[in-house]
This record gives C-alpha cells, structure tokens and sequence, in this order.
C-alpha cells in the first residue's frame, strides 16, 4: 500500500492507542511486521507542546519510516498549526483523529463527535492539508450512532479534500467498543472511493485479516487492542496472507526476551520512575493466560524500581520455560 511517496511493507497497520502506542512500542511492532504505526494522540492545543508527556508523544527518534503523527482537534486553523508544529519535529505523515469515542474528546467535540458536522470535517481537513507538504491520512468510524451512519459521505469529503489514506473502524461512537464490529460500512466505502482504505475492528488473529481484506476489500487492517501483550500478531498475520498458512506461537523463551527488551526501552524512554508504572501494564497483557499469571500481577505490580521489576519479570518466564522443558 502506498502512502504518498512511502511505500507500506506490509498490509497490517497498528493502530493508534493513547497510553500504548508509545515510540518503544511502535518500534517493537514495526519489527515485527507492522507496515506503519501511528502514535498516540497529540492535542491541537498549542499550550500543550511543551509539555513532557507532548513532547514524548510527538518523539520519533530512531524510528523506522514512514513516522505516522496523529493529531486531535476542532479548530482548522489550530489543526493546521498542529500539524505545521509536528512536521517541523520530525513527522512524515499526520493522521487526522475523527474516531476516539472518549467522552473527554467528543465532550469538547472532538474525535468521533466531527462526524456529525460534515461542513467543520471538510474544513478542517482542507486546512491542514494546505498546511504541509507532507501526506495527511485520516482516521474516523462508520458514523455518530447506528442511525446516522455517514461514513460513505465522511469518506467522499476526505478524498476530495485531498486525504490520502482512510481508516475506518467498524463502530460508530454510540457503540463505543462493544458488540461486534461491522464490515458493511467499510465495503460500501471502499466502493466509494479510490484513495487507501484500512479496516479496523476486532481484527484478532491472521483468519480474520484475511477475512476482513477478503470482505471489504480494503487495501490494508489495522490492528488496536489485538497487539497489547502480543506484538507478534502482525508476522503472524504478513505470513497466514502470503502463505495462507499459520506460524507457530511464539515461545516462551521468545515472549520472555522479548519482553525484557521491551522492559529496557520503557525505562530509556521514560525514565525508571514512569517506565516502571507505566510497564505494569504490558506486563500484565504478556503473562495473560500464562500459568500463575495472576499472582505474578499480584507481585510485580507491587515493586517500584526497574531492577526489581526485571529480576521479578525474568523470575517468572524462567520458571514457564523450565515448566516447558
């Protein structure tokens, strides 16, 4: 799939996740086979640069391209002064955020609250496409509520602003993640429109990519809360659709090492006091399912400086591989 002049390596995106897609863990899963991943969310709220948590959010150093920046906003000129801001720091494509169904986003009328004003959609994307001489992308659901379903229409407006790629998650913001996601929607799109297309939601395993590609036929799935704890989906998912076939698990030597790595560049890049609280997390959705996982939780959750975490972490994955052999 091609984005502008960048040239995706793969079908399968990871989405972008506030709180998780950080630069350690879009490294880890472009290595693993991710096409692209975008960041975390970055406000339109100038006021905001110049925080830490900003600035680690807009930090791609080191960082495999294409560098995928999302921002969020209502104000056109202050999206486009945005998306100026973050360009001038590094990023090579921005990606517009029209489906977060967060009450705090849409409260302020932000994310998937855009849908429902299609006039401010067309201007604010106008604006921050004549901002940047970068590509500009955009993410947004099928609509407001299941009644008001205008994801055909949002899309229209996107490729004749000049929008390069859409994603399209298969919920509207009424339905929050519950249910099952709908493709219908998507297909229809996809129908509509020539530019890119990304399907997204409940995309869990290689099947169900290849389903979802077959069904709707877009250009590419992006894959959200099916990467927590589990980075390998996206080789798994790159191999099922050129071999049809199934790759083995990881091991549990693999899951160890490679969550021990990923251990080392929360601390680097947040420091030992937030990289440590901010690893708990991670820590849980890799030990999810594995024996005595919860009372491993218990325990880590409970430590507070990286050298514990890590002897505590190498602990218990020793223990399953000796369990294993």
């Amino acid at each position: 799939m091609q984005i502008g002049k960048y040239h995706l390596p793969s079908r399968v995106v990871l989405a972008p996740m506030a709180g998780v897609t950080d630069r350690p863990f879009r490294q880890l899963c472009k290595q693993l086979g991710a096409g692209m991943a975008v960041s975390e969310m970055v406000s339109s709220n100038s006021l905001l640069w110049g925080s830490e948590k900003t600035k680690r959010r807009a930090n791609h150093d080191g960082e495999v391209e294409p560098r995928s920046i999302q921002i969020v906003g209502t104000d056109p000129q202050l999206m486009a002064e945005a998306a100026r801001y973050n360009v001038e720091n590094g990023a090579q494509i921005i990606d517009i955020n029209m489906g977060c169904p967060a009450k705090k986003i849409c409260n302020v009328m932000a994310g998937s609250a855009l849908l429902r004003d299609e006039l401010l959609v067309a201007r604010i994307l106008n604006a921050v496409i004549n901002a940047i001489d970068v590509p500009v992308t955009l993410k947004i659901r099928t609509g407001w509520d299941k009644s008001t379903r205008n994801g055909v229409a949002i899309a229209k407006i996107a490729e004749g602003e000049g929008i390069q790629a859409l994603a399209v998650h298969g919920r509207t913001r009424a339905c929050a993640y519950t249910g099952d996601a709908e493709y219908d929607t998507i297909a229809a799109i996809k129908q509509s429109i020539q530019i890119p297309v990304i399907a997204n939601g409940d995309v869990r395993n290689p099947e169900k990519a290849k389903f979802v590609l077959d069904y709707t036929g877009a250009d590419a799935v992006m894959i959200g809360r099916a990467a927590q704890g589990n980075p390998w989906i996206f080789r798994e998912i790159n191999h099922y659709l050129a071999t049809g076939e199934k790759l083995a698990e990881p091991s549990i030597h693999e899951i160890r090492d490679t969550l021990l790595a990923h251990l080392e560049n929360l601390y680097q890049f947040y420091g030992e006091y937030a990289g440590v609280r901010i690893a708990r997390k991670h820590l849980s959705w890799y030990s999810k399912g594995q024996n005595s996982s919860s009372i491993f939780r218990d325990m880590v959750n409970r430590v507070s400086s990286s050298d514990e975490q890590r002897q505590m972490t190498r602990q218990f994955f020793d223990q399953l591989v000796d369990v294993a052999a």
